[in-house]
């Protein structure tokens, strides 16, 4: 069955995909059981179906259970206007707006003067804003809407990209419009169509016959592409995007073996066709470190030879953009879960990126969870991972764009406590102090963010989008609370989260997480310290946690003991239940953190 996942990533084979729709579905339940579920409601300007059938599959492969709503064919702005019953029933969490340029009604006319064009161009972008604002006033749910493709045709020719009177021209100024809503908007998000069929090909795309026959906006064996793309949104919003690389040195970052050919005969530069394509990956490379995504290097090296590499003076990457560098002769798969262990990282959480396909093949079956995208030559290197979509960007938080001096400063950490006997001397010297309050807007992306991507810290391991926390937050039977930790070394962000609904005079936890980045900093204990304040201030006597376990959060199987709750609960499944009594003279359990005098 490895030939169904290899078709779920890049490249596909369209036609297996489609062709054996229902085969991999099945196998996807049975081996990859998904964690989140989510009401997904896709309502087409064109036929859905199987459109719908493949997204599907990508999203069980990324571990997300989607049921779906399709509107009649070309009935979406009426499913959306007039208050369709069944989709209020539906309830949905995501609504896939699916149209194409063949949506477009308000067409200009080569007699129609540039002031009727603009008019024209008004009135088609405030349906779709009319569309827009009633899915938030109904559902406060999270909107995908498509931008619009190139037509095939171009009746001005040349000038119909430039002439107000030109489809073209109409396109990509109502595009426009569209990408200046989604600038001011959280929730919404643009599947780029345009992009997915250029990159397809607009000659092969625009299959006149699928459209004819059954009112596909593209070429049936396209819509693996398009799905794909959909998916990468969705994945992206509920956390399942990967955090960072573990890259190969030689013939991988650069042309050639630095240990036998020396740093002076690497190819990197611009003098030839090859050193060219490796620059360039490392720029590309470098472009993602600079969004969050962070570097590794995993090389079977003398580790001065992997460090002159890195100096050459004609790369990109210099050894300080790296995270963890592992330039030794261990086996490839004991350095990755290592660097995945040193950056209280999972392995799945990381790309292993490497021209060897003997070394891919053995991380692949020895590191669980691995995930090792098959390249081939240099020149393909960012086209074969670019499309895969490791780090689909749906938000970019502060932190995102900080968090490889987050790790590094993290690095500096290790290195102190190693100079500590007492483990609690240590924890005073980083000087800690955090920020506990309830959920302010600021913050609510990266706590959505956090929700999202937190597994091993996290109790109850519960998704929520951005909507769903911002709902939350205003919501008076919710207790909400983040912390943010702050130290010598440098601010690590928003790295906590709780939320507890009210019930009566007793709060019950739905989520409690943490980063691992600040793992046995004690914040866990500053963080139960507010929550009882919040509580006894809002008459509430007793708490309730649940724990429920996943293959990943097994650390915090004990965490409501240790915070001094009693087990009431456990079922089969190991799943608990846990109670508090909030004793009138509760003492403070964080020694070391000051709480909430940073921003005073």
């Amino acid at each position: 069955m490895d030939e169904y996942i290899k078709q779920l990533e890049y490249p596909t084979d369209p036609n297996i995909l489609l062709g054996k729709k229902t085969k991999i579905k099945k196998y996807l339940l049975e081996n990859f059981p998904p964690k989140i579920k989510k009401n997904i409601a896709v309502l087409g300007g064109s036929t859905t179906h199987d459109i719908v059938k493949i997204l599907e599959l990508f999203l069980l492969y990324n571990g997300i259970e989607a049921e779906f709503y399709e509107c009649e064919y070309n009935q979406y702005y009426e499913d959306i206007m007039y208050n369709n019953k069944f989709l209020k029933e539906f309830k949905p969490d995501i609504i896939w707006l699916h149209t194409s340029y063949r949506n477009i009604e308000n067409i200009p006319c080569i007699s129609d003067s540039e002031e009727i064009v603009n008019q024209k161009l008004e009135a088609e972008y405030n349906k779709y804003l009319s569309m827009w604002q009633k899915c938030n006033e109904d559902y406060k749910c999270i909107i995908i809407q498509n931008n619009f493709e190139q037509p095939f045709m171009r009746i001005l020719g040349n000038k119909d990209v430039s002439d107000c009177h030109g489809l073209l021209n109409f396109i990509s100024r109502l595009n426009l419009k569209l990408y200046d809503f989604a600038q001011t908007n959280n929730n919404f998000y643009i599947n780029d169509l345009n992009f997915v069929a250029s990159n397809y090909g607009l000659k092969d795309w625009h299959d006149l016959s699928a459209w004819y026959l059954y009112k596909y906006c593209c070429k049936i064996e396209a819509i693996p592409y398009l799905s794909h793309n959909v998916s990468r949104i969705i994945k992206s919003i509920y956390g399942k995007n990967k955090k960072g690389f573990v890259l190969d040195l030689d013939n991988t970052l650069w042309g050639g073996i630095v240990g036998d050919d020396g740093v002076e005969n690497l190819e990197l530069g611009t003098e030839t066709a090859t050193a060219q394509a490796y620059t360039e990956f490392q720029l590309y490379l470098k472009k993602l470190s600079s969004l969050g995504v962070i570097l590794n290097i995993n090389s079977k090296n003398e580790k001065e030879n992997a460090i002159a590499g890195l100096n050459h003076p004609d790369g990109i990457l210099k050894p300080n953009d790296f995270i963890c560098i592992k330039a030794n002769w261990n086996p490839k798969s004991q350095n990755m879960t290592d660097i995945a262990e040193e950056l209280s990282l999972g392995t799945d959480s990381l790309v292993f990126v490497d021209d060897n396909p003997a070394e891919r093949e053995i991380v692949k079956t020895q590191v669980k969870g691995s995930c090792v995208p098959e390249i081939s030559q240099v020149e393909f290197y960012i086209k074969e991972i670019d499309r895969i979509g490791f780090f689909e960007v749906t938000a970019l938080s502060k932190d995102d764009l900080s968090k490889n001096d987050m790790y590094k400063a993290n690095m500096e950490r290790v290195k102190l406590k190693q100079s500590f006997n007492n483990y609690n001397d240590y924890l005073l010297s980083l000087d800690m102090k955090a920020v506990i309050k309830p959920f302010e807007p600021v913050y609510m992306q990266r706590i959505a963010q956090l929700t999202n991507k937190s597994n091993q810290f996290n109790l109850t391991t519960k998704r929520y989008s951005q909507t769903d926390i911002e709902k939350i937050a205003l919501d008076k039977n919710y207790v909400t609370l983040y912390g943010k930790l702050l130290d010598k070394f440098g601010d690590n962000g928003v790295v906590s989260v709780v939320i507890g609904k009210i019930v009566n005079d007793e709060l019950h936890i739905d989520l409690w997480l943490m980063s691992c980045r600040v793992l046995k900093r004690d914040m866990e204990f500053a963080m139960m310290d507010e929550l009882i304040l919040t509580a006894k201030k809002l008459n509430i006597s007793k708490i309730f946690g649940y724990y429920y376990p996943t293959n990943k959060n097994a650390m915090v199987k004990d965490f409501y003991q240790i915070q001094g709750f009693s087990k009431i609960k456990e079922d089969d499944d190991g799943n608990t239940v846990w109670e508090y009594d909030i004793p009138e003279n509760y003492k403070n359990k964080n020694e070391v953190i000051c709480v909430n005098d940073s921003e005073n």
